[in-house]
């Protein structure tokens, strides 16, 4: 651990710097004697403007943070929990995983809800998972790729650019900017990212004193949720161009998972959901991506790897 304190590791976006303010707000309430430093580190996907299929994936917005954690610049970094990859990373581990927001995706719009666009109209995500759910709600919309974080996607609306984007609920919630959302998708209409409305803060696997008080704000009902969301598309190993979706829900000891995978082009989707425990939910993502395997989703997976 630094000596000036414990050096947080953030993505410099309004949402990134959001969400490293509510993670340290919990740290601070678990351990009020830790002193946090807060250090913005520019990633590359938040420097290029390419779709993140081409620019290698949702990975590109930790491995500057992971670096930086490894060459021991930082302690600890916050991330939003979808935007890590399923494999971790060797020398690191997520000590906490904080209490749920809203998991939901959210349609912005100039246009009203996702019913009243007219066709042709142009929707802007840069996520196969919302493509192909959007394809599968309405074919005759023009789904468009769009990079750039939350406040330059409703910009771009805004500005005529789009119709209307796709976001997480979640950011929208944390920025305070909940009313600019025209239509709150159930969970039949979009099933979300796996982990989607979560955040996670990561350690060095050997920095046993800082995971000591950053595992002190872990959420157990949330870790089970996104372990099992996680083991899911673990197992399936899609590839940037597979549409890929999660959400566990708890009810007690016990764990439901629905999962997903589709098309972005709009072709086949296969969609089930099974129930587990909270004790090894890990193993409900196992059991879940093999029984849509062997409904065929096999080939898909291979079609968009």
């Amino acid at each position: 651990m630094s000596p000036r304190g414990v050096i947080v590791g953030t993505r410099g976006s309004r949402l990134a710097l959001r969400q490293t303010e509510i993670a340290l707000t919990a740290l601070h309430l678990a351990v009020p004697e830790a002193n946090f430093e807060v250090r913005t580190i520019h990633t590359a996907g938040d420097r290029s403007t390419e779709s993140l299929s081409e620019i290698g994936g949702r990975g590109v917005f930790v491995i500057e943070l992971e670096r930086a954690l490894l060459e021991r610049e930082i302690d600890i970094a916050v991330h939003s929990l979808k935007d890590l990859p399923v494999e971790e990373t060797s020398g690191l581990a997520i000590a906490a995983v904080l209490a749920r927001e809203d998991p939901r995706d959210a349609l912005v719009s100039r246009r009203g809800i996702l019913a009243e666009l007219p066709g042709g109209a142009i929707v802007g995500t840069g996520s196969p998972r919302r493509a192909a759910q959007l394809v599968a709600l309405r074919g005759d919309l023009r789904i468009a790729d769009i990079r750039g974080n939350v406040d330059t996607r409703i910009r771009k609306v805004e500005s005529g650019e789009y119709d209307a984007v796709v976001l997480a609920a979640a950011g929208l919630a944390r920025l305070g900017w909940t009313k600019r959302a025209a239509q709150l998708f159930d969970f039949e209409q979009i099933l979300p990212a796996p982990g989607q409305g979560a955040l996670a803060v990561q350690v060095r696997s050997d920095d046993a004193a800082t995971f000591a008080r950053v595992v002190t704000v872990d959420h157990a009902e949330t870790r089970a949720a996104v372990t099992a969301e996680r083991a899911f598309e673990r197992q399936l190993g899609g590839g940037c161009h597979t549409a890929i979706a999660a959400l566990a829900t708890l009810s007690g000891e016990r764990l439901r998972l629905s999962g997903l995978i589709g098309d972005p082009e709009g072709g086949r989707m296969f969609r089930g959901e099974l129930d587990g425990t909270i004790g090894d939910p890990a193993s409900t993502g196992l059991l879940l991506a093999e029984q849509l395997i062997d409904e065929g989703a096999a080939e898909l997976l291979e079609a968009t790897a």
